[in-house]
């Protein structure tokens, strides 16, 4: 369990993306992922899309034996990951990898690849990655109903249309995908499930 100054660091965290404007997953999803992960007995993750590590450093928790190598490439966001999880003591568990997530190649084997990338590249993220899952292993991805605007109408710019686009045709590309099964939760900002047949 989480002392009562984790509980307050991860508090800080959250205060400093809100301050910062760097999104960093919704409580209902954050809670939804951390059962995912117990219910599931994960042990293996990959993270694409570290952010600050806010959701590395909560999955990590879930478990002494998990094991997260977590991939960002903005530097300044990397560098604040590094310095969270170091508070946290969780070096030797998350493996931070401040490098493009196209330019990283890996041999591990993973339970969980969690996507929480740029939006517009979740396909070519799924299918990069995918080889590296285990057999009946789980892809998650966040941000599938982006802030509401999937399923809006309402008037947007130019390249938010095509954003919103890509978002539609990854979730085209995970329904007929029949290498996985996916299922969609209508929690937090939206989350996909697809598990490996």
């Amino acid at each position: 369990m989480l002392n009562l100054f984790g509980v307050r660091m991860l508090e800080n965290i959250e205060k400093y993306a809100k301050e910062n404007n760097i999104p960093i997953m919704q409580k209902e999803g954050i809670e939804f992922l951390i059962e995912f992960i117990k219910k599931n007995k994960i042990k293996k993750i990959l993270e694409i899309g570290t952010a600050i590590g806010y959701s590395a450093i909560k999955m990590a928790l879930v478990d002494d034996d998990i094991e997260i190598i977590s991939i960002e490439r903005d530097k300044e966001r990397y560098i604040e990951a590094v310095r969270n999880v170091n508070l946290f003591n969780l070096q030797n568990r998350i493996k931070l990898i401040n490098q493009d997530a196209f330019d990283v190649e890996l041999t591990d084997k993973f339970d969980l690849i969690f996507i929480d990338a740029a939006k517009a590249q979740s396909i070519k993220f799924f299918t990069k990655f995918e080889k590296n899952l285990n057999d009946n292993k789980f892809i998650i991805t966040d941000n599938i109903n982006f802030h509401g605007l999937v399923n809006s109408n309402e008037n947007m710019s130019r390249n938010l249309k095509q954003l919103i686009k890509k978002i539609k045709n990854y979730i085209e590309f995970l329904k007929e995908n029949n290498q996985y099964i996916t299922t969609f939760h209508d929690i937090g900002d939206g989350i996909s499930v697809s598990v490996k047949r």
